[in-house]
């Protein structure tokens, strides 16, 4: 069901592909004008659909549009950080991981697409929260894990919690990625990395004596 209360419509690989032009027409849009300043016109022009066409794939209108568009931009967040956040299998792994996620948002400033999308459709609103915990939820799964086969490789002690480890490293990507938006320096995001991995390495097995 949409937010709207409306059925969305079954499509067919046609109408799939159609649906996903529209999104990727209207997120691109958002990119460049933001969400406020981005009008439903603006997304047919784009992307070549009639007003008819917007509304058959997406009947609550441009709020539906908007959550279809920050769902889009919530799995780009993680797409952007493959094949490393599936691979998470070596030191040497887990570094390249730092620097896809550095690069990032790097490349992106202090503009987030998911952010303002977020803040658009209102962040107490059952739909983001649901948007936000599903990405959360998957970033964390991925980084645990990566922890769990370094703890099985014995390069880190099963001892740890994996999960709250995860947890540790996605709030320090989260709290240098507000701090870039707010000022524009990624360097509160390389420290927090840098720090939290360095502190994952340093939880080696114990060496028992004789081994």
């Amino acid at each position: 069901m949409s937010r709207s209360g409306r059925s969305a419509p079954r499509l067919t690989a046609k109408g799939m592909a159609t649906r996903r032009r529209i999104v990727e027409g209207a997120a691109q849009e958002i990119r460049e004008r933001g969400a406020a300043g981005t009008t439903l016109d603006d997304i047919r022009a784009r992307t070549a659909t009639s007003k008819s066409q917007i509304f058959h794939y997406f009947p609550g209108g441009k709020e539906e549009l908007l959550l279809a568009v920050a769902a889009r931009e919530a799995e780009r967040v993680l797409e952007d950080q493959e094949p490393h956040l599936s691979d998470l299998t070596s030191w040497a792994a887990w570094q390249e991981w730092r620097d896809a996620v550095v690069r990032r948002y790097e490349q992106q400033g202090v503009d987030c697409p998911l952010g303002v999308l977020i803040t658009e459709l209102g962040r107490t609103t059952p739909a983001a929260q649901a948007l936000t915990g599903r990405l959360i939820d998957q970033w964390q799964s991925a980084l645990r894990t990566g922890i769990r086969h370094m703890q099985d490789s014995g390069e880190v002690d099963r001892r740890l919690d994996a999960d709250r480890t995860a947890a540790a490293l996605l709030a320090a990507v989260q709290g240098g990625v507000t701090i870039l938006m707010s000022t524009g320096a990624i360097g509160h995001l390389e420290a927090a990395l840098d720090t939290t991995l360095a502190l994952l390495r340093t939880a080696a097995p114990e060496t028992r004596p004789g081994t």
